[in-house]
């Protein structure tokens, strides 16, 4: 069975608003916890809350345990760089933020068609290469999101690469959208080891519907367990990634259960389609929508409102409170000026514009 990473995109923040605010005290215990329990793999990447999740790194990790205690992995991300500098430019600033001088694993990130073809012209692949002759990362490797046609054609082209990241969860394991069952296996009949991402999708198999409950039985297994089992079961799958916000959350995710039954399976593929059906937007809250936003709309914020609205309308007057607050701190769904940007860089690839229009509408404004 693979073993749990600990993604550091969701981590606990002392102010909501405020990504930069990490919360050391609860951090470390975080931090300590797993290794205490045996986990070894720390995901973080340039992005990831602007630059505070590299930087929570070195002040959690890399000030506080010896090198050879954890396996670091990072990402460089391939929609912003336009030449071998800015490569060597954005890792040299990653290895200061974290406080090491190697990644065990270093990957492009998130690529799909338009961010693989810039990846290819800035010598992005060339620059992994690189780095493993000067000893500078161990392992190299890519986070995907697009089609598995696009997959075949990454791998074939470039088979020195080690790790494939993927977004594999129960929900998306048949979609028609994100098909990462033939991702998946694409993967594999490539010989590529495989990082999971996203194995509980941003919280949503974590907090589920009531219909969805019963098929978790509190006294046997809870659903976020259920989830991460689904994926670490699967053959190649070398690390599931999670991103945990609290000490309660790594205990949960660090136990260990026997492999999914033929019967617990046909459960979660019920509860997948009683998902789909009470989803209405399928963000994972991942944020990269708003951070390219140039009127700064927390969109995921204003998603999230929503689907709790949709699931639970009996209860719209506390929502409606919830998304008046919302408004009144940060800017609304309407000030969207339809440029886009969000929808170029949804993994999700929800039709985001549309989407706002629809939750202005609802909420009145």
């Amino acid at each position: 069975m693979s073993e749990l990473g600990f993604g550091f995109l969701r981590l606990p923040l002392l102010d909501k608003k405020d990504e930069h605010s990490v919360d050391y005290a609860v951090l470390n215990l975080m931090t300590d916890l797993f290794i205490e329990k045996g986990g070894r793999y720390f995901d973080t990447a340039f992005t990831y809350l602007g630059g505070a999740s590299e930087e929570a790194v070195r002040i959690s990790l890399a000030e506080r345990y010896p090198r050879d205690s954890f396996i670091l992995a990072d990402k460089l991300p391939s929609w912003l760089i336009r030449n071998s500098e800015d490569c060597r430019k954005i890792f040299e600033k990653q290895l200061s933020r974290c406080g090491v001088d190697f990644f065990d694993v270093y990957m492009l990130h998130w690529l799909n068609e338009v961010n693989y073809i810039n990846a290819e012209n800035c010598g992005g692949f060339e620059f992994l290469e690189e780095l493993k002759s000067e000893g500078k990362i161990l392992k190299s490797g890519f986070s995907f999101h697009d089609s598995p046609e696009l997959l075949d054609k990454i791998l074939s082209k470039h088979p020195e690469i080690d790790y494939v990241q993927l977004q594999i969860n129960y929900l998306d394991w048949e979609s028609l959208a994100f098909r990462a069952k033939e991702c998946y296996e694409i993967a594999r009949k490539h010989g590529k080891e495989i990082i999971v991402m996203e194995p509980i999708k941003g919280g949503t198999l974590a907090n589920l519907p009531p219909e969805v409950k019963e098929f978790f039985p509190e006294n046997k297994i809870s659903a976020a367990s259920a989830a991460l089992r689904f994926a670490k079961d699967l053959p190649s799958v070398k690390y599931v990634l999670s991103g945990m916000n609290s000490p309660e959350q790594i205990s949960e995710n660090m136990e260990e259960f026997p492999p999914l039954s033929e019967k617990e399976l046909s459960a979660l593929k019920t509860a997948a389609e009683i998902i789909r059906s009470k989803t209405a937007v399928p963000c994972t809250g991942c944020s990269y929508c708003s951070g390219v936003c140039p009127v700064q709309i927390p969109i995921p914020r204003y998603f999230e409102i929503y689907n709790e609205y949709c699931r639970n309308p009996e209860e719209s007057w506390k929502i409606e409170h919830a998304y008046s607050g919302l408004t009144r701190n940060f800017s609304r769904p309407s000030d969207c000026m339809r440029c886009r940007l969000c929808e170029a860089n949804c993994p999700q690839k929800i039709n985001i514009v549309e989407t706002l229009q629809k939750v202005s509408r609802t909420f009145g404004f």
